[in-house]
């Protein structure tokens, strides 16, 4: 794992593709340190920027304001944009798309790094834009929208992306810019690791709370556990170890998660240092009636098991109540949810 020491100054230009949490959070914070960063986005977000500037809060009490008179934003991807970077932060659904624009707008060879859930998006990007060069990445914490051009990160982390020589440049770009970077020759049990943790999304999107609100309650900390335990039974299978992302490994995690409350709150002192702003990405999704990706989580877990011969019952059920939930819906109580995943 290589990781960033010193400052530096950026070696190019970088182009957000996909101007949502992620992509404002990290292209902000770079811009705010100074890099030049295009934002490419739907034109909802891009009109929230364009009135009210990017405003980047965090957990740790962080600050950013950028004017909206110094921010670049596009639709599309500018005609002659040459950026030494792309952030690929589009949702899972749009991957095809995106690369297939990126690869007929940018030079070959241009560097793309992938900052979305799931696994296979850099595979997807790869196939449609064979000219660029895709590397997976992670992100780590929430970033959630808490009013128009402002976004606020709930929870910490730092970056990782699969180890390449074009990208060691960028690492004190990041680390200046309050974003750090961590790069492995194998980010594929990084992956594994951060979606055992995302598969509590679908959990909160349901259950209507703030994250934290929800951790606080067992009942749906046992599904979110449930959904654990299925996919590392389903990982084990394909000789995958995930690597540990959370602050006990993800063997231990589902265990701390079924404690009572009282002795959760001890335990997952660490785990609970979130605050109230801190929602899933999903439930935004939800709460703008846009298609979540569950397809990106519980789906890549079935996907997997169907692989090995195997079944994954609950993280099916799961992606299908989210698929089913603009027809229907409705907030779940811990005890339904529960229910519908088969839990007594």
């Amino acid at each position: 794992m290589a990781r960033a020491e010193v400052p530096g100054r950026p070696p190019g230009e970088v182009l957000v593709m996909g101007a949502g949490t992620i992509g404002c959070f990290v292209g902000g914070s770079l811009a705010a340190a100074g890099v030049p960063v295009t934002f490419v986005g739907r034109p909802r977000v891009l009109q929230g920027l364009a009135e009210h500037g990017l405003a980047l809060t965090d957990l740790e009490g962080g600050t950013h304001r950028l004017p909206a008179a110094s921010l670049r934003l596009s639709e599309q991807v500018p005609v002659g944009a040459m950026p030494s970077l792309v952030l690929l932060c589009v949702k899972s659904g749009a991957t095809a798309a995106a690369a297939a624009e990126l690869a007929f707008a940018l030079p070959a060879g241009t560097l793309v790094v992938s900052l979305q859930n799931g696994i296979s998006n850099c595979a997807s990007a790869s196939r449609v834009g064979p000219t660029l060069q895709v590397l997976p990445g992670m992100v780590p914490y929430n970033v959630a929208e808490i009013g128009p051009g402002a976004f606020h990160r709930g929870t910490a982390g730092r970056l990782a992306a699969q180890d390449d020589a074009a990208l060691r440049p960028w690492l004190p770009v990041f680390a200046r810019a309050g974003v750090p970077l961590d790069l492995y020759p194998d980010l594929l049990p990084v992956q594994w690791g951060k979606l055992l943790l995302n598969l509590n999304n679908p959990v909160n999107a349901l259950s209507g709370l703030p994250l934290r609100d929800e951790l606080l309650q067992r009942g749906y900390r046992r599904c979110f556990a449930a959904l654990i335990d299925e996919a590392l039974g389903v990982l084990g299978s394909a000789g995958i170890a995930p690597a540990q992302v959370a602050a006990v490994p993800a063997q231990r995690l589902s265990a701390v998660l079924r404690l009572p409350d009282w002795l959760f709150r001890i335990v997952a002192a660490r785990m609970l240092r979130i605050d109230a702003k801190a929602r899933s990405s999903m439930a935004d999704d939800l709460a703008l009636g846009r298609r979540t990706e569950i397809d990106a989580l519980s789906g890549e877990v079935v996907r997997l098991a169907q692989d090995q011969d195997l079944e994954a019952p609950r993280n099916a059920r799961m992606f299908a109540l989210l698929e089913e939930w603009p027809a229907q819906p409705r907030r779940w109580t811990a005890r339904q949810l529960q229910d519908a995943l088969g839990l007594s």
